[in-house]
């Protein structure tokens, strides 16, 4: 077999805006063949389309996929990083045999098993154990192949007691959990997983990424779209960023996640009004946020062992009193890890009642990272509703500080590594000392 499990040459592909993909299934090829000779017919009388009339077009066209060319050795773990309708999932698509490029080609080597959304792959009449079977034989393994794993896959899905009902009835947490337990058992030398796995449980989640580690362990092939940098990382061992179709970085899985975090905040206006990218009603916003020491003098790097105050100002379409207010902050690393939250509804009832238009004060005594640099994620809910969910809305800058007063610091390897934990040792003597 080939050192390369894929080979991936000038490919591009373009999509009409407004303009469905048409697919050609069996009943198409059949019907278009009893319809050729009437066709033949129409033409010869001239009452058909003329050759030369051409076809209309409505709009305008995008590439999702521009010029990409890559290799993947057979045995590689790699992770496929980017903004959402950056082309991931399009290029899964075609290395899946979903979709066909509209310049370029593919090449795959090795037995494909692919889940790319909810419902690719699944015939929706049958029943799970039907569709365990004809996946299967998609694949090309013979019955006493899929009979050998078919308890295994059975029980990672947890779907024993609706084995044998048709999928359509599943719940979309089912039908991902039979799906994955389908292509990752099954035994292909490829596989592509799309972020679909956000869609099971933590504890599925979970699951699927000790499976896919097995799948890597025994020498296979695993390209996997995440926005989770963490999952990214833990499975991976190289990474691609995708921006608008083309490749813009290839290295490890650190690099490219580091690249892909760094070019979210490029640009990034400090109006937090202007970012698009958040969650939530949306009739309360955070519009800034400033970082300040204990006298309110403002600070382009907090220090390890300083006071910081984190001020979030926010504006409302409210005139009245903002009731039952539940304000947080998250210190994340670059990767999305939080390693603490502050709450109001942990130490504060004073900011339970909100003024429509101000700020909040978040104060930390002797702040406990080390250095490096942080993401801020912010949140507010009003009335038990959450009004704006704001991830990596904005950096914080540490410098190392004195913070366990011997005068050391961690060494510049450590950077970013987290929380400082107050400590000491002590030395207890064994029998005899």
């Amino acid at each position: 077999m080939s050192e390369i499990a894929i080979r991936v040459e000038g490919l591009r592909k373009r999509y009409q805006i407004g303009e469905r993909e048409r697919y050609t299934a069996l009943r198409d090829v059949l019907g278009n063949a009893i319809k050729a000779p009437w066709r033949a017919l129409k033409a010869a009388a001239g009452t058909g389309r003329s050759k030369d009339t051409p076809l209309q077009k409505h709009g305008d066209h995008i590439w999702a996929v521009d010029s990409v060319s890559l290799e993947i050795h057979h045995g590689e773990a790699v992770g496929l990083i980017g903004r959402n309708g950056a082309g991931k999932t399009t290029l899964l698509k075609i290395l899946s045999r979903i979709t066909k490029p509209t310049e370029g080609r593919a090449e795959i080597h090795g037995r494909v098993g692919s889940l790319l959304e909810v419902g690719t792959g699944f015939h929706q009449e049958l029943t799970g154990r039907e569709n365990i079977y004809l996946n299967g034989a998609i694949l090309g393994m013979k019955k006493t192949e899929i009979d050998r794993k078919f308890d295994e896959i059975v029980a990672f899905a947890e779907v024993e007691t609706f084995l044998d009902t048709p999928v359509k009835h599943y719940s979309s947490g089912m039908y991902v959990r039979l799906a994955f337990a389908v292509a990752a058992h099954l035994e292909p030398e490829i596989l592509l997983v799309d972020e679909v796995l956000a869609v099971g449980d933590a504890a599925f989640q979970k699951k699927c990424l000790g499976k896919m580690n097995e799948v890597t362990r025994a020498g296979r092939t695993v390209v996997f779209v995440s926005h989770n940098m963490s999952a990214i990382l833990n499975l991976c061992s190289r990474g691609l960023l995708i921006e608008r179709g083309r490749i813009t970085k290839d290295g490890t899985a650190a690099e490219t996640a580091r690249a892909y975090l760094e070019s979210l905040q490029v640009g990034r206006s400090e109006n937090l009004l202007e970012i698009r990218e958040r969650w939530g009603r949306g009739r309360v916003k955070f519009s800034r946020v400033s970082i300040e020491d204990a006298q309110g003098r403002r600070l382009e790097h907090a220090m390890s062992a300083e006071t910081v105050a984190i001020v979030l100002h926010y504006e409302s379409q409210q005139t009245q009193t903002l009731q039952n207010c539940r304000v947080s902050v998250a210190v994340e690393d670059l990767y999305g890890q939080i390693f603490f939250v502050c709450s109001t509804e942990m130490v504060s009832n004073e900011t339970r009642n909100l003024p429509p238009h101000g700020a909040v004060r978040c104060i930390i005594p002797r702040l406990p990272l080390s250095q490096g640099r942080y993401n801020l994620t912010l949140f507010i809910e009003v009335n038990r509703e959450i009004e704006d969910w704001l991830p990596a809305a904005t950096p914080l800058q540490v410098v190392d500080g004195d913070f366990f007063g011997s005068g050391r610091q961690y060494p510049d390897g450590w950077e970013g590594k987290g929380v400082l934990v107050p400590h000491k040792w002590e030395i207890e003597k064994g029998p005899g000392s």
